[in-house]
């Protein structure tokens, strides 16, 4: 009777402590999230500050690259939008100030923006 006391015993105990996986008071590792990169900046000449056709490009690219980077955008459409930018910000630099902020408008039409 003992015997098996004893060994009811030591299976209990069994039971309940196999139930616990965690062999020490760390925290279980987590993942960590890497944020994806950020665009770069463009490479576009210098623009005139004060000029409409600056800011129009200033406040486009802050709204694209805000939704490249929480993902609201593909990278492939920034880089094709990017791309469309480069002739405005180059009228811009020059002094075509309608001739930019039409570039501008037309690409933001193109891919859904408010413009």
């Amino acid at each position: 009777m003992l015997r098996i006391s004893l060994s009811m015993a030591v299976l209990g105990a069994a039971t309940v402590l196999g139930g616990c996986n965690q062999t020490s008071d760390a925290p279980a590792p987590t993942a960590v999230a890497t944020a994806p990169a950020g665009p770069a900046q463009p490479n576009w000449p210098p623009l005139p500050q004060g000029a409409a056709c600056t800011s129009d490009l200033n406040q486009y690219q802050k709204v694209l690259n805000a939704d490249v980077g929480t993902g609201n955008v593909n990278r492939s459409v920034y880089d094709k939008i990017e791309t469309e930018l480069l002739p405005a910000a180059q009228a811009c630099a020059a002094g075509r100030d309608g001739e930019a902020r039409n570039i501008i408008h037309a690409s933001k039409q193109r891919h859904g923006y408010r413009s």
